[in-house]
C-alpha cells in the first residue's frame, strides 16, 4: 500500500494487508498523535487496510482561538 506521511511529507510503500493499528507499529508511530485516513475516509485503529489502498498519516494539531479581549479582561482583573 502507498503509505503518504506528513510533516516532513513523504511517500512509502508498505506490505499488505495489516490493521491501522499494526501499521503504526510499524512505522513507529504513536496512534495518539495522528488521524489515519484511507482513501477519503478517516479510518480507527482496527481497520483492516488492503495492499491496494492509499493511506495518509497525518498529525493531529490541537489548538484554538482565544478572543483576545477576553485575555485581557482576564489579565486587568488579575492586576486590580
Amino acid at each position: 500500500m502507498l503509505v503518504v506521511l506528513r510533516n516532513p511529507r513523504r511517500e512509502i510503500e508498505v506490505a499488505g494487508p495489516l490493521t491501522v493499528e499494526a501499521l503504526l507499529r510499524r512505522l513507529e508511530v504513536n496512534p495518539e498523535s495522528v488521524l489515519v485516513i484511507a482513501g477519503d475516509e478517516l479510518v480507527t485503529r482496527d481497520t483492516r487496510l488492503r495492499d491496494d489502498e492509499r493511506v495518509e498519516i497525518r498529525p493531529v494539531i490541537s489548538g484554538g482561538c482565544t478572543d483576545i479581549r477576553t485575555t485581557q479582561r482576564a489579565s486587568e482583573e488579575k492586576q486590580s
